[in-house]
């Protein structure tokens, strides 16, 4: 098959006018093309003609002699092969089932993948069912009492279950290992398009019955999910993990454990702490959560098309990089919206964002954070998580000690003055808005950092720095602010049969590449396996390092 690549056409183009521009590209008749399909499109808003941009796999019966035509031309080469092949298969006299501690992407692709090999995995989620922890946190956003263990961070579907659902990355994939997430989140029933528009997303109601559909794949496969299972402690022998220990006190050996806990399982960080697995404190940034009207996005990105239907909200992604040395950014940012409560800890107030698959809110809304470094969090390697305690318990005070955020008008926090009445953006986050000053909330780095660096957004997107524009604060969990070092083969580099993985321990950065991230570590365990039972094996991928694409992701989001 071919890829055509920069096949652009009109917004509005006739359903026929994509094989009319094939059979124009490759200069053939219309019987030589057998069939094609999208395999991306994207939106190009940088001309006044603005176009969509497709990549398309074409099969013709012609394929070899159009190669050799158009080998100079750049945007007609073969179709990569993206299909997905196991690296191994479980042996027959497999007597441990490998352990994974999480459920969030990361965890439920490393579990899924180890299923589809045949090794059994006993996953261990210390929170509950997604419906459940549904139920515990809509609750929590109708002030009806925070649950520490069922909340937006811990259960069934990790943190990404209430965000906008977003499935891109800047990771780079040459293994097309994010094909794989995206087509077995299509087979759990995703919608196709997935597969095909540049930036999709799924939302969380649709979320929820895909990650449920997983779980029964998982256990179909001959895998088991244990909710409400927390995990303590580590059993370890001469730097070796040969099992985990409950909170029940039940103890579970086995000598392969994935460690997929995402960046809020605090409590776990300070037990690997004690027990002396090698952790680095890392950079991670905070600030605010930002909302405008999403009608003023979809002016500013979309123009006269704003509204189209094929368009949808308009999302956008800024940066700019301050006099006093700190860079201030969008992240996550949920087109059609809500701000959301994302508390995992009583007596501290934390933001996020999430969307529905249809972006219908009237509000768009963004986290827009400071960078930070490990430079102004010295200490020990979890510096960080005590800063972003300390901030997120300063949120909870200047909320009012309910819950409820402190908020502040744009305008107002520029001018520098307390805010005391809302205008014309009626903020979204649940249990509600306590407006005054957020200048108390982050440290005066950061606060000069956002006020220099929301007039120059304006530059970019005229009326970001509108006077009625909410501020709700605070975002201090844009990533984890540890890292769990590993090695070439996916182990933890001073506790082997230990496997570091996902956003918690600092190898990613949203939904997909923490899917990437589990199905690489699945691999490393699968292999380790086989070695173990004395089977040999290759072809394993390093896993010491996050790609540094993956860094971008983290903080340019």
């Amino acid at each position: 098959m071919l890829r055509l690549t920069e096949v652009k056409l009109p917004l509005d183009h006739p359903e026929d006018a994509i094989r009319a521009a094939i059979l124009k590209k490759l200069q053939i008749s219309p019987d030589a093309l057998i069939q094609f399909t999208i395999f991306k499109r994207s939106f190009d808003a940088r001309k006044r003609e603005q176009s969509l941009v497709y990549i398309l796999d074409v099969e013709t019966t012609q394929d070899s002699r159009l190669l050799q035509r158009f080998t100079k031309d750049p945007h007609i080469k073969p179709t990569p092969d993206m299909g997905y092949r196991v690296v191994a298969q479980a042996p027959a006299n497999l007597t441990q089932r490998p352990i994974i501690i999480g459920t969030g992407p990361c965890g439920m692709f490393a579990g899924l993948m180890l299923a589809q090999m045949g090794f059994r995995p006993l996953i261990l989620e210390r929170g509950k069912a997604v419906r459940d922890r549904t139920v515990d946190t809509f609750g929590f956003w109708r002030k009806k009492g925070l649950n520490p263990e069922s909340n937006a961070q811990f259960g069934e579907g990790g943190a990404g279950t209430f965000s906008d659902g977003k499935l891109y990355s800047q990771v780079s994939d040459p293994q097309y290992y994010g094909r794989k997430v995206l087509t077995e989140l299509v087979n759990a029933g995703a919608s196709p398009e997935i597969l095909y528009i540049n930036k999709p997303h799924i939302g969380t109601f649709k979320l929820v019955k895909i990650v449920e559909n997983i779980r029964n794949t998982i256990e179909a496969l001959g895998g088991e999910i244990r909710f409400q299972n927390r995990v303590v402690d580590l059993l370890l022998e001469d730097h070796q993990v040969r099992g985990v220990v409950l909170a029940s006190g039940e103890e579970i050996h086995s000598d392969h454990v994935v460690l997929a806990v995402g960046h809020s399982a605090r409590d776990t960080f300070q037990m690997l702490h004690e027990r002396g697995v090698y952790i680095e404190a890392k950079p991670f940034s905070i600030g605010f959560r930002i909302e405008h009207p999403q009608s003023l996005i979809d002016r500013c990105r979309f123009g006269v098309h704003a509204g189209h239907p094929l368009l949808g909200a308009a999302d956008y992604k800024l940066v700019h990089h301050c006099q006093n040395g700190r860079s201030v950014y969008s992240f996550c940012m949920c087109p059609g919206g809500l701000v959301v409560a994302a508390a995992s800890e009583p007596g501290r107030v934390v933001t996020n964002g999430m969307s529905q698959y249809t972006r219908n809110e009237p509000n768009a809304n963004s986290a827009i954070v400071v960078g930070i470094t490990p430079a102004d969090y010295p200490g020990h390697p979890l510096a960080g998580i005590e800063l972003q305690r300390h901030l997120e318990e300063r949120a909870f005070t200047l909320g009012g000690g309910t819950y409820e955020a402190p908020g502040q008008l744009v305008g107002d926090f520029l001018a520098g003055r307390p805010s005391t009445a809302l205008g014309t953006v009626q903020p979204s986050y649940t249990p509600g808005v306590h407006l005054g000053d957020l200048s108390h909330s982050l440290p005066d780095y950061a606060i000069a950092a956002l006020r220099e660096a929301i007039p120059a957004f304006d530059q970019k997107i005229n009326g970001f720095a509108m006077h009625d524009a909410v501020l709700t604060g605070i975002e201090t969990r844009t990533s984890s602010p540890i890292r769990i070092k590993r090695g070439d083969d996916g182990h933890s580099i001073n506790t082997k049969g230990l496997y570091p993985a996902g956003e918690g321990a600092g190898y990613a950065g949203g939904i997909l590449s923490a899917g990437i991230d589990g199905i690489k570590t699945a691999e490393a365990v699968a292999l380790s396996i086989l070695k173990s039972s004395g089977f040999k094996s290759s072809g394993l991928k390093s896993l010491a390092t996050p790609n540094s694409a993956v860094q971008d992701n983290l903080f340019l989001h």
